[in-house]
């Protein structure tokens, strides 16, 4: 059980998984997971990284450069969190439906349900874009956008066997290469260049325009290799044998995809770009999804660790809406109000600027926290 006097009262955690038993409830690693790649989300829309950066300490300067993407090529530990939230969604999958099929759903009935989620993040997607803008606006580069693709993808093969999953997986990731390497449309033609290779040609195809910082909404092809990595590793938790055995072979399954996906990028076959989604990038960060979710359930469910995880937990309990509100909400509204106050405050006591902007960003990633923990409390979960 949490063991800190804040928790909330009525969070139920699942009872640790016996030695050689299947999880019968909800594993506290993958909400601990989960909320963890939220909490770090909502700091990024709080503006607690640009604080960080904006300080200038030359010591800190590395440090707050992992909390952002590199200009275009290159690999930082925010180059992961994306690939970790599509992950956790196949995972969850696995123990959705396993539920939803328990209670007697039918396929057809399953299906019916991952397609109206599938719209609704596609809708909501695009619509994080109009309000970026200002304006109605007609674009795809939105994760839940992406996401809406990479779980129609996963549920399709969902039922197929582990070594034909991973087959598609890798198609999707190979087929996509290849037609940036071959499919050039001048002045489209330039294989992964910014702006001008085969994902920007059919982002003019789409949408009549290309992304300013070289995103492209093909991306959600090769990244539906994470969704699909993580309904295998859902059904690696789901099924027979202990703890340490399922979790030594996600172990090994994502060191070994982290040692693929950097070794094609050091051979040269790709270069490491999370704006195109190359091969080594895709293949290496789900390497690392693989592995951080191995060791959350060793050490979590498997050793029993669970001091503290509520307190990140409860951030990915409405993860779909917190996204929402940071992504719309938090930087353009929240922080210059909050800020009003804050930064206001601070400046009287002549705390330098920087400073001043970080404690305000703090409190805008501590008031975002405060929301989901008064959400769950509530025991109010907006699900889709």
């Amino acid at each position: 059980m949490w063991s800190r006097t804040l928790r909330p009262r009525g969070f139920k955690v699942a009872q640790p998984v016996a030695v050689n038993s299947q999880p019968t409830g909800r594993l506290l690693s993958l909400d601990v997971y989960r909320g963890l790649v939220m909490t770090l989300l909502i700091a990024e829309g709080a503006g607690v990284y640009e604080g960080l950066r904006g300080l200038g300490v030359s010591w800190l300067d590395p440090i707050a450069d992992q909390f952002f993407h590199p200009a275009y090529e290159g690999f930082t530990f925010w180059d992961l969190v994306q690939p970790a939230f599509m992950f956790i969604v196949g995972v969850s999958m696995v123990f959705s439906m396993r539920k939803r099929a328990e209670r007697g759903d039918r396929w057809g009935r399953r299906f019916a349900h991952i397609v109206r989620r599938c719209v609704i993040l596609f809708l909501l997607g695009t619509g994080l874009h109009c309000v970026y803008a200002g304006e109605m606006v007609w674009e795809l580069w939105n994760v839940l956008t992406q996401l809406s693709v990479t779980i129609l993808i996963a549920f399709l093969i969902m039922r197929w066997p582990t070594v034909a999953q991973v087959f598609v997986s890798l198609v999707l990731i190979g087929a996509t290469g290849l037609a940036y390497r071959f499919i050039h449309v001048v002045p489209y033609d330039q294989t992964f260049a910014a702006g001008a290779n085969f994902g920007a040609y059919i982002d003019t195809l789409l949408m009549n325009k290309i992304n300013t910082d070289h995103w492209v909404a093909i991306n959600c092809i090769p990244t539906a290799a994470h969704t699909i990595w993580g309904v295998v590793a859902g059904k690696v938790l789901i099924g027979g044998g202990g703890v340490r055995q399922k979790a030594m072979k996600i172990a090994l399954w994502g060191g070994a995809a982290v040692v693929v996906g950097y070794g094609l990028g050091w051979m040269g076959v790709a270069p490491m770009i999370k704006r195109v989604c190359t091969g080594p990038y895709v293949i290496a960060s789900g390497g690392w999804c693989l592995l951080a979710l191995a060791i959350f359930y060793w050490v979590i469910d498997g050793l029993g660790f669970k001091r503290g995880g509520w307190v990140v937990a409860v951030v990915g309990t409405n993860s779909i809406l917190i996204y929402m509100i940071t992504e719309s909400l938090a930087y353009s509204w929240l922080n210059p109000k909050v800020g009003v106050f804050v930064e206001g405050g601070l400046r009287m006591v002549s705390v330098s600027g920087p400073v001043a902007a970080l404690v305000n960003a703090v409190v805008v990633w501590a008031l975002l926290w405060g929301l989901c923990y008064w959400l769950f409390v509530k025991r109010a979960f907006v699900k889709i």
